[in-house]
């Protein structure tokens, strides 16, 4: 059965040795793993950080973070090695912390959240992208397979990657590449964007799927959008993924005018028992969707 795990986000950005009581937290709500976000040099003690998930009896995968200086889509080549020093870096940081997932947008050249506006790009470019994405991915690859990891390659919506936005896209990049140990990790939130259907997408990324999000279309609690939950799971069983699945219910209740929803804000009340419920949702989805009648 999936693991079911909670971003660390949830609760404070950066996760710091000071949040480590937080992960027996996690657990009380019912989750299985924390989804970090790789932490960087100086954040947190890989070995303390190790025994509280231990001792909380909780799994972890790690989060990639973006940066158009860490970039394995770009035409300058210290920015592409950056980028590959970066997964080397998150694969050492999994194997520190027990992990052997690393997920997130791999690929790099992202939009929005590194201040980039998107703009055309000539077909030599655009490429010349993929086959730079593909080399350093290949490389990657290599290092986090010697090291038991796997990556988990994440297309973004149009706002926040263009160079990685769809199942259809990723499909490319896995077959071009062709690397056991470097996948796909989906998002309902983005496929709410991109994709027409997030069933037929999932069914289609089946055998390439090493992580999967869970998350609603307004990134809410599950349950509280317009996610098909039920098509969702069924696809998953239907393509017999057993990976983890993670949530990201950041989005705060308030939408007065002018406050930018896309901005991440730390939590204004207690949210364990809305979190609780969220997994305990998704827990119930997953064991129904083996039952159709």
């Amino acid at each position: 059965m999936n693991a079911i795990g909670i971003i660390s986000m949830q609760y404070v950005r950066p996760f710091t040795d000071a949040h480590l009581p937080l992960f027996a937290r996690m657990k009380r709500c019912g989750f299985d793993f924390v989804e970090l976000l790789v932490p960087e040099e100086g954040e947190l003690d890989a070995p303390a950080a190790r025994r509280a998930l231990d001792d909380a009896g909780l799994g972890v995968v790690l989060a990639a973070r973006v940066s158009l200086t860490r970039n394995l889509a770009s035409a300058d080549a210290e920015a592409r090695q950056e980028g590959l020093d970066y997964i080397r870096f998150a694969v050492d940081r999994a194997v520190a912390l027990g992990a052997t997932i690393v997920g997130g947008p791999l690929t790099g050249n992202p939009l929005v959240f590194a201040g980039r506006a998107p703009a055309p790009v000539v077909e030599d470019e655009r490429r010349a992208r993929f086959d730079r994405c593909i080399e350093g991915l290949a490389a990657a690859g290599d290092y986090a397979r010697a090291a038991g990891v796997r990556l988990a390659v994440e297309p973004l919506n149009r706002f926040e990657s263009d160079v990685l936005c769809t199942v259809a896209q990723g499909l490319e990049l896995m077959s071009a590449l062709d690397h056991q140990a470097v996948g796909l990790m989906l998002d309902t939130f983005h496929m709410h964007m991109e994709e027409a259907s997030i069933a037929e997408a999932i069914r289609d990324a089946g055998p390439h799927l090493v992580h999967f999000q869970a998350n609603e279309n307004h990134r809410g609690f599950p349950g509280t959008g317009s996610t098909d939950w039920v098509a969702v799971f069924r696809a998953l069983h239907e393509v017999g993924y057993e990976g983890p699945i993670s949530l990201e219910p950041f989005r705060r209740d308030d939408d007065r005018f002018g406050v930018p929803i896309a901005q991440w804000r730390p939590p204004n009340e207690d949210e364990d028992t809305k979190l609780a419920t969220a997994a305990a949702f998704i827990r119930a989805h997953r064991a129904l969707a083996a039952y159709r009648r």
